[in-house]
């Protein structure tokens, strides 16, 4: 057993939790450009693009993270590409997080008003100045409050990288136990490292739905 004291264990974990915060946004970035490509293909006037997109949104809300991240992990190397586990972990969460938001935003551009529509267009503006000026603002503005939660959600999600060998919290963690016998302690100090980052994003969500526009 390794000599660890408290403020040793602490800070090895907030050292930790600084690639774990990094990973949520970096993700939930990716997750936003390619979850908005999806969108305007999920809501596209062209069936074959509708059909695109909804199979990719079924195959990952449809399929474990952790599989998704064994796939990302072990399947590219098979096909030829080496890929480490940041990179791996980048790709797989992103991936998933495009189809959630792509399907948050899709709720939005649905519950807006036919008039909406009727409004953007008898201004002369085509499809992609309407889904640009009008369509999105709005549907955006109705959807602050599901984005940010499931922003809570992918802080969350991002323990099972350490599945893949990425060094976030959640791997940290396990190591400093196994050195210390200290589970207790270790694990207590991981969940309230948890709370203490994803308890602003759900107030900040709570906040958000009880001023959403009507």
């Amino acid at each position: 057993m390794m000599d660890f004291t408290f403020w040793d264990i602490l800070r090895n974990l907030l050292l930790a939790t600084r690639w774990t915060v990094l990973l949520s946004i970096v993700a939930f970035i990716g997750g936003g450009v390619v979850g908005m490509a999806i969108l305007l293909a999920r809501v596209s006037s062209r069936h074959w693009l509708r059909h695109v997109a909804d199979l990719y949104i079924g195959l990952f809300q449809g399929t474990p993270l952790l599989m998704q991240l064994f796939l990302v992990f072990f399947g590219l190397p098979l096909i030829g590409f080496r890929i480490e586990p940041w990179s791996a972990a980048v790709v797989a969460l992103t991936l998933c997080a495009s189809a959630y938001l792509a399907e948050i935003w899709r709720g939005g551009v649905e519950a807006l008003p036919k008039g909406q529509w009727d409004a953007a267009k008898s201004l002369g503006l085509h499809y992609p100045n309407q889904m640009r000026l009008v369509i999105l603002p709005q549907a955006f503005a109705i959807t602050r409050a599901p984005v940010v939660g499931y922003l809570v959600q992918l802080v969350k999600s991002t323990a099972l990288t350490s599945i893949i060998g990425f060094d976030e919290l959640m791997r940290t963690s396990n190591a400093i136990s196994n050195a210390t016998f200290e589970p207790l302690t270790v694990y207590g100090l991981v969940a309230l490292i948890y709370f203490v980052i994803c308890l602003p994003l759900t107030r900040y969500a709570r906040h958000l739905k009880a001023h959403a526009p009507a």
